[in-house]
């Protein structure tokens, strides 16, 4: 199942805070999105795995994703291992995604970072001929993305580009408020964390729209990249 283009995260929701409006965005305009979690989240101190797994497969079908999948590697002990790396590897094969958008390079949470680190080597060991893989039964081909980039998260990071989020901004919040369990609810009976609150719910809109005050419009999510990045011309570029 070949897709346009695949978002992984250390844990459900994250792909959802930071590119949620961007997947939107490519969905709208017919690409094909899968998004991988590389963990179930079980150390989250509100909610279950099983709480999350529902939740995040409200926000799939909020976003409109073409599949999404679980590694279940162990939350809050993510490693750049040679398993982990494989793992990944097959994953790349099997949809052979063009675009790969990966947690964000340095973050508050551990896991964050290190999801970082693993998916770009994956992404790159995943090209290499001499490693050889099984998929569903079969010999995987290798397959390198054209580009890695990498969405921002909790710090403030300065963006290589940004993308344009502003007819997707309400879906973006659609799709992280599925997480029901982990965001702010002044109803709810669950231990206080730093996404859980109120300020943390009102930083979704207020953060895309400071980008977006800076690229001149309304919304907008922030990338880093791990090349330079060349374009053909000017169209599509807002000036």
């Amino acid at each position: 199942m070949k897709i346009d283009i695949l978002a992984i995260g250390a844990h459900p929701d994250d792909v959802e805070l930071g590119c949620g409006g961007t997947l939107a965005k490519l969905i709208s305009a017919g690409k094909t999105v899968a998004v991988v979690d590389l963990t179930q989240g079980e150390l989250g101190t509100r909610g279950t795995n099983f709480t999350r797994a529902e939740e995040a497969a409200n926000a799939s079908k909020i976003l409109g994703l073409s599949a999404r999948e679980n590694l279940k590697m162990k939350d809050g002990f993510l490693q750049n291992s040679e398993e982990y790396q494989m793992q990944i590897v097959k994953i790349i094969r099997k949809y052979q995604p063009e675009i790969v958008l990966a947690n964000a390079i340095d973050d508050r949470h551990p896991d964050h970072a290190k999801a970082s680190k693993l998916v770009s080597d994956a992404c790159f060991l995943s090209g290499l001929v001499k490693i050889e893989t099984v998929g569903e039964g079969k010999n995987q081909q290798p397959w390198r993305p054209k580009h890695v980039f990498h969405y921002i998260q909790w710090k403030n990071i300065t963006p290589d580009f940004v993308i344009d989020i502003s007819d997707f901004m309400e879906k973006k919040i659609e799709a992280c408020l599925a997480y029901k369990t982990q965001f702010y609810d002044p109803n709810s009976e669950e231990p206080m964390t730093p996404i859980a609150t109120k300020d943390f719910l009102e930083s979704l809109t207020y953060r895309a729209q400071d980008l977006g005050r800076l690229s001149g419009v309304a919304f907008a999510e922030g990338f880093t990249t791990e090349k330079l990045l060349a374009f053909k011309n000017f169209d599509g570029i807002i000036l």
